[in-house]
């Protein structure tokens, strides 16, 4: 008998998984299916898991077999495992690797190679590779058209096959960087066992079967540390795209800090600056700058400006559309995705797999916080209710316009002055979607305010004065969910968010788990109102922090009487 009733895990014949959260092996088959299968909800006792055909791929890629899922699922079921799952598991497995690009000897040609002869023949035959394939060359190799290497395997996914891709890479213009063993800043500094992990995984010993794919670290975590140790092996030209200007100079900074280049060796392209340099550092609104709608991108020829060795994508799960094109014309050029979540709200997740290229190496944020590397972190929503004033206004109201009546919910004021009291010593981020709602915060409590529209250098100001302890609060808009290093904020109070982006959660969760001095614990508090559209969205934000291992506690409210009462209980 290959199950136990008392196990926490049902697998059901539509590749749906159901996980009971009371039981004594929760957490260890969660951690287990993590590994293969996506979170699809997580109300209080059961959890709902999906197998889908990338889930197992990402899994083949990073190196699991199809015996180690299978077993898995048998150790941890309560009743026996359908048959069809074990052979879906075995017949999705199996597809990652065969096909495989690569290059023609002599020459620079590329192939499309298979030992499966019917294999090929279909692959020859299928109406949406045609576009991309030049000639059948013999019974298991396929010529590809010139520049097609990235369209071809963004379609061959799509169809169920995806490639791996053995092309081997250009090496771009050679430069010599290397670590430090005490950082500039004068702080010892080695790279953790999980980063030099890492760093190897992708490096590969510097073979084709290495050099693209994601790495999926939570923030605070070191992606932007593993990165540069990853430039310091390969030692070439490289470009950086990242989100903001605010985390393009966060990225030069630690470069700078952690290694022995010097600042004349990397660039800054923005909008201040056009700096082409070995080491350049770009944002994504800079490279899908155009002036009018139906014209060129203007500065998408970066890509091309240098003999780049690497690339590498600064929360890859945003890469805009424009960008995704250009990354399909330089599949020779080494690319590396960091990323704390691999969820798209687009559900281009596939584009980044054979785009970007395949996960990597993913660590599950638990262990690093039972580790001791990022904080351990308390997530608590508080669902207040709407005041009577504002229930008609609601009750008319379309669905658009429910969700920002109950975002902006006038309680949700009082609350986080009660949680500013509780944490009065603490360093409070105040993070919010809607400006009117940020401004009559940032008036209330007297707290600066950052937006989209604050210029820059007001910016780095504002954030050097609350990593000093000049500021204990500051309030952000949605511009700081991405690369902004905070590492002594420990409280975070979500009052609006975008919807239910899974993303944005992980994001905001970051921006308090570094570790820190004092008291290893972050607060993580998001307001909600309850019964609302806000509600609803709240629940799927909270598959992320689920899927992450977080115990997501909730306080339900009548009135601030109580919640003052249950907050100080605490």
């Amino acid at each position: 008998m290959n199950y136990n009733p008392q196990n926490p895990v049902i697998v059901q014949g539509d590749r749906s998984i159901l996980l009971e959260t009371d039981n004594p092996r929760y957490e260890e088959a969660r951690d287990a299916l993590a590994l293969f299968a996506e979170l699809v909800k997580s109300p209080e006792h059961i959890h709902t898991y999906r197998i889908t055909p990338l889930s197992l791929w990402n899994a083949a890629s990073a190196g699991m077999t199809a015996d180690e899922i299978i077993n898995a699922l048998l150790e941890f079921a309560k009743y026996e495992v359908p048959q069809n799952i074990t052979q879906d598991v075995k017949d999705y497995v199996q597809r990652y690797g065969r096909l495989k690009l690569i290059k023609q000897e002599p020459g620079d040609n590329l192939c499309l190679f298979s030992l499966d002869e019917a294999l090929m023949v279909e692959i020859y035959n299928h109406k949406v590779v045609e576009p991309f394939i030049e000639a059948k060359i013999d019974k298991n190799n396929i010529l590809v058209k010139k520049g097609m290497r990235g369209r071809l395997k963004q379609v061959l996914i799509k169809i169920g096959f995806p490639v791996e891709d053995l092309a081997g890479y250009v090496e771009g213009e050679p430069l010599n960087i290397n670590l430090l063993e005490t950082s500039r800043s004068k702080t010892p500094f080695n790279l953790r066992i999980y980063q030099r992990d890492a760093v190897d995984i992708f490096y590969a010993g510097g073979s084709s079967r290495g050099g693209s794919g994601v790495l999926v670290l939570p923030c605070g975590a070191g992606k932007t540390i593993i990165s540069i140790g990853v430039l310091t092996r390969l030692k070439q030209h490289t470009l950086i795209l990242c989100t903001n200007i605010t985390a393009l100079r966060q990225w030069r900074d630690e470069i700078l800090d952690k290694t022995d280049l010097p600042p004349s060796q990397i660039g800054e392209y923005s909008g201040e600056f056009k700096n082409i340099k070995p080491v350049t550092i770009t944002t994504y609104q800079i490279l899908t700058y155009r002036r009018k709608k139906d014209e060129d991108f203007v500065h998408m020829n970066l890509f091309n400006l240098q003999s780049w060795g690497l690339i590498i994508y600064d929360e890859v799960h945003l890469l805009p559309a424009p960008v995704f094109r250009a990354v399909a014309e330089i599949q020779g050029k080494r690319r590396l995705g960091l990323t704390a979540t691999l969820v798209r709200e687009d559900e281009k997740e596939d584009d980044v797999f054979s785009l970007i290229g395949p996960k990597k190496f993913d660590v599950p944020w638990k262990v690093l916080e039972r580790q001791g590397w990022i904080a351990k972190a308390l997530c608590t929503e508080i669902r207040i209710p709407l005041p009577e004033a504002e229930r008609l206004r609601y009750a008319v109201a379309d669905t658009k316009s429910k969700f920002r009546i109950a975002s902006e919910n006038p309680a949700k004021i009082e609350a986080v002055n009660l949680l500013i009291e509780k944490h009065k010593d603490d360093n409070i981020l105040i993070i919010g979607q809607y400006l009117d709602q940020l401004d009559i915060l940032a008036k209330r409590f007297n707290a600066p305010i950052i937006t989209g529209k604050t210029p820059n250098k007001d910016r780095e100001r504002i954030y050097g004065d609350f990593k000093s302890g000049k500021l204990k609060r500051l309030i952000v808009s949605k511009v700081a969910n991405f690369a902004i290093d905070l590492p002594d904020a420990n409280v975070a109070v979500q009052v609006s968010g975008t919807f239910g982006s899974r993303q944005e959660e992980a994001q905001r969760l970051g921006r308090v788990l570094r570790p820190k001095a004092e008291g290893n614990f972050a607060f993580f508090y998001s307001l909600v109102t309850k019964g609302s559209k806000d509600q609803e969205f709240a629940e799927n934000r909270q598959l992320f922090l689920t899927e992450q291992g977080y115990r997501y506690r909730i306080i339900s409210i009548d009135g601030m009487n109580q919640l003052a009462e249950k907050i100080n209980q605490e």
